[in-house]
């Protein structure tokens, strides 16, 4: 038994035993390699195999024809379970970015960032903000995609005695959310709280902490290199990573936007697969 679920992990899952809890895949946000894919895109994929990690959120294909980088994908046994999309594309075109998804073989699409100027980010960007996605994930279900939007702080803003967030997170009828665990916390927010808040709402993860004494803002923007090794920051990753579990977030991305990627990655796998 012991061989069987050493072997699981090496793969990239984590058995979470628990009522209500189950297999939880630990996968790559493929931009903590954007600069090694600039250099090496082939020795990326196989740096990602060679951590046992199986399951990616992308959609780029660096350079690459799509049907050459899945290809390509396909050779160093990586699936992509989410692709990410912009808001203008899924704005004007969400059903080339429905088509792109299922090309890859994603269930999910995800969008990061809403577009404001300078800090100018109000009730005006939200309102709108909730339109475009509500539009856009109705074609995403059409195609039987799920759309996630990624919050970056931001949202996190005061709006009479709740916030923008909860705003987008109780008009969201066509589209979910995914917690970047380093961001709401960055933003003001507790991460915890908002999954208990609005269980139903989660479906996606991005796994990253935040280095000791840094001091967050709701501006969504920081210094990269604050991103650490999984479990020696700021964040209680692991209480985040079990409640998420609890609630069937399946898909469980590291980003680490850092220089120390290469060597920061092995180290957090370490700790998730010790949980």
């Amino acid at each position: 038994m012991k061989n069987t679920i050493y072997r699981m992990l090496l793969v990239g899952t984590l058995l979470l035993s628990g009522a209500g809890m189950q297999a939880q895949e630990f996968g790559l946000q493929l931009y903590s390699l954007r600069n090694q894919f600039s250099q090496d895109v082939e020795g990326s994929l196989a740096q990602i195999r060679d951590w046992g990690v199986t399951y990616i959120e992308g959609g780029g294909t660096y350079g690459y024809t799509q049907e050459e980088f899945l290809e390509l994908l396909g050779k160093y046994g990586l699936k992509t379970a989410g692709i990410g999309a912009s808001y203008d594309e899924l704005r004007d075109q969400p059903e080339a970015v429905a088509e792109k998804a299922k090309a890859f073989g994603a269930s999910y699409v995800m969008c990061a960032w809403i577009p404001h100027k300078g800090d100018a980010f109000g009730l005006k960007e939200t309102e709108e903000a909730i339109a475009v996605f509500n539009r856009a994930g109705k074609v995403m279900e059409a195609a039987g995609l799920t759309l996630a939007y990624h919050a970056h702080g931001y949202e996190f803003r005061s709006y009479g005695e709740v916030t923008l967030f909860d705003l987008m997170a109780q008009q969201a009828e066509h589209f979910a959310f995914e917690m970047d665990i380093y961001w709401v916390f960055h933003g003001g927010a507790d991460p915890l709280e908002l999954l208990n808040r609005y269980p139903d709402k989660w479906v996606l993860m991005h796994l990253k902490d935040m280095a000791q004494g840094v001091k967050g803002n709701d501006s969504g923007h920081e210094d990269v290199e604050t991103n650490v090794v999984l479990g020696t920051g700021q964040i209680d990753v692991a209480a985040l990573v079990r409640r998420g579990a609890e609630l069937g977030i399946r898909y469980m991305f590291i980003e680490d936007e850092s220089s120390r990627v290469l060597e920061q990655v092995p180290q957090s796998l370490t700790f998730l697969r010790g949980l």
